[in-house]
């Protein structure tokens, strides 16, 4: 609670002092011109916002999809919603120091979990069920400390997605990227080098990074979390390719090495590329995303004959999309299509029950309240097809209204593979101030 204290009373001195015309110092601590050539001394506040309106038309009948918005939402439900607000500061403390905080409010649980006499047990709730900030960025950046590699310590963007993929992908405000579906973490608390093998041109460079692996909650045992980043451009940085990797163990002991591993890759066209930065808010950009997690001793398996064997698991991601204008700077349309298996290691002529140990990747297990009557699962093995397709109308800089169609299919990989899906219809909109976000972020 006094967290939450805290950061109300830094957004409040936050609009405070943006609102205020106290003298050319203020101007000097919210201009993003004089933030970005480093002038000492220099700020700026930013923020943005997104959310819908949105109408579910149809429900799956089991309940599935534990991490998604919409998972244990009734059939014919209306509501609008902030999915996120951001608030944040960025301060040059001199030209080699440079510090930044960041404010977050996201609605990031299954909202068919309705506000009830029960505390919230997920997402950024008061005890009175009222949204609330919390810190999600706080760290300090030391510049080049050798030429054309920055260090950063404290709660840091990781190099999973935020700093390439998710920015191509360019709309974040309609969903996050496969990875981040599966909640690989967005930030942690740790110690990070960013950097560029050739700083004139910036066309080949890496993020390393090590954490708790706790996000923004504190550290809960002696595993830390290793991410690793490399990156290169090509023809005038149209095309981008990436590799990302990450490491952790989750339980060590004589008679259980329990650890997940990650690899991803990325590879992008955004036709309005310059030499010195992409640019996938005009143009038309084609994406795609993949990603393997191997979970070692991690699903429990249960025998036909009986007894369970503790196996090593893996699971796969793909992830396609497109997007582009139809009137240049002011339509744009998009579409995605991912395709997601928890388990790929099934073998039925054996085991009739799968159940994984870690986090995110066993989401089938969620049970709620859908229309009255209670659903679990049992079955954490099912396949999903997501798939979204819109429109962006963008009548002013950082100004974003998009109707869409968001929908998510299951099927079981055992039993009578049984198929169903979600449906959402959605009006989202964005908008954002101190940064531009139009570019996707670049």
């Amino acid at each position: 609670m006094k967290l939450k204290i805290v950061s109300l009373a830094f957004a409040t001195a936050l609009f405070f002092l943006s609102t205020t015309g106290l003298n050319a110092q203020v101007s000097l601590l919210n201009s993003d011109s004089a933030y970005k050539a480093a002038v000492p001394g220099s700020g700026r506040i930013w923020g943005y916002m997104f959310g819908d309106a949105y109408y579910k038309p149809h429900s799956d009948s089991l309940i599935r999809g534990g991490s998604n918005q919409y998972s244990g939402i009734p059939k014919n439900r209306t509501a609008f919603q902030f999915r996120r607000i951001y608030l944040g500061y960025d301060y040059n403390i001199t030209s080699k120091f440079s510090t930044e905080l960041l404010l977050a409010a996201e609605d990031n649980f299954p909202s068919g979990n309705a506000p009830s006499a029960t505390p919230a047990v997920g997402g950024d709730e008061l005890l009175n069920n009222k949204l609330s900030f919390y810190i999600k960025v706080a760290d300090i950046r030391v510049k080049n400390i050798w030429k054309g590699t920055d260090l950063l310590v404290g709660q840091i963007s990781t190099p999973a997605f935020p700093g390439l993929s998710e920015k191509v992908w360019s709309y974040r405000s309609v969903e996050r990227t496969i990875a981040d579906i599966r909640r690989t973490p967005s930030y942690d608390l740790g110690a990070a080098l960013q950097g560029t093998f050739d700083p004139a041109t910036r066309n080949f460079g890496y993020d390393l990074m090590v954490g708790n692996g706790s996000s923004a909650k504190p550290e809960g045992d002696n595993f830390k979390w290793f991410y690793g980043d490399i990156y290169a451009y090509a023809a005038n940085k149209k095309l981008v390719f990436d590799l990302y990797a990450d490491y952790e163990r989750l339980n060590w002991t004589s008679t259980w090495h329990h650890s997940r591993q990650m690899l991803k890759g990325f590879i992008a066209y955004n036709s309005s590329a310059t030499a010195k930065t992409m640019n996938p808010g005009t143009g038309f950009t084609i994406g795609v995303e993949g990603f393997i997690n191997n979970m070692k001793k991690d699903m429990i398996s249960n025998k036909i004959a009986g007894g369970a064997d503790t196996l090593d698991n893996s699971a796969n991601g793909l992830s396609m999309y497109i997007h582009g204008d139809i009137v240049p700077n002011k339509l744009r349309f998009f579409a995605r299509v991912d395709l997601y298996n928890p388990m790929t290691k099934i073998d039925n002529s054996k085991y009739n029950l799968y159940k994984g140990n870690t986090g995110n990747y066993n989401d089938n297990s969620w049970t709620g309240v859908a229309g009255g009557a209670t659903t679990a699962t049992n079955d954490e093995t099912y396949k999903q097809t997501f798939m979204t397709a819109g429109l962006d109308f963008h009548p002013a800089k950082n100004v974003h209204f998009m109707p869409n169609v968001w929908y998510n299919g299951y099927k079981s990989q055992i039993g009578n593979n049984v198929k169903d899906h979600d449906l959402v219809f959605r009006l989202t909109f964005f908008f954002a101030f101190g940064k531009n976000y139009d570019n996707g972020g670049f």
